[in-house]
């Protein structure tokens, strides 16, 4: 008797990359039940048992950080890959902080996906992979998310950021950002 394959719900809002990822982790054996949004990814969670999670960080409604940390309440047991285009240190510690298993920057391929679930990540490794951003760099890269979020408006990017528009204005003038 041969054991079930594994179940993994696939939940972005880019339907020819979901559906590609889809039938690549088809071919590899598992059994790919395919979410939208995150009201489909909740309804499908509640409704079925699932093994693993691969979930794009930026959708339309909840974010995936939202999915990741529902799914991770629903489903205690179930690994959650957060994968994004967006990538940022803080978005990465907070997908970790609400359950996540790991979190991988687009383009991931399935095979990259499919070994951060298979990676070991009980013991630290000996020495830090990646170089430690600085807290300019760190700083930067925030502003440039809150002025995207609030769509280049600078005087609610300051308020978002608890800062004085005239300091934002420095700021941004030291750095150019892009919009």
């Amino acid at each position: 008797m041969s054991t079930p394959p594994l179940t993994i719900l696939l939940v972005d809002d880019d339907a020819p990359l979901r559906e590609r990822l889809a039938r690549a982790l088809a071919e590899r054996g598992f059994e790919v039940v395919q979410a939208e949004d995150h009201g489909e990814a909740i309804a499908i969670a509640r409704s079925r048992p699932l093994d693993r999670a691969i979930v794009d960080l930026r959708m339309p409604g909840p974010s995936g950080l939202v999915v990741v940390q529902e799914l991770h309440a629903l489903q205690p047991e179930l690994q959650i890959v957060v994968v994004t285009g967006y990538g940022s240190i803080a978005t990465a510690v907070e997908a970790m902080r609400h359950g996540a298993r790991d979190y991988l920057t687009k383009p991931a391929h399935a095979d990259q996906i499919l070994a951060a679930f298979d990676a070991d990540h009980e013991a630290p490794p000996s020495e830090p992979e990646y170089e430690v951003p600085s807290l300019a760099k760190v700083e930067r890269e925030h502003i440039e998310r809150v002025l995207q979020e609030c769509n280049g408006n600078i005087s609610r990017a300051a308020r978002v950021l608890g800062m004085h528009r005239r300091t934002l204005q420095y700021k941004l003038a030291k750095f150019p950002v892009r919009r």
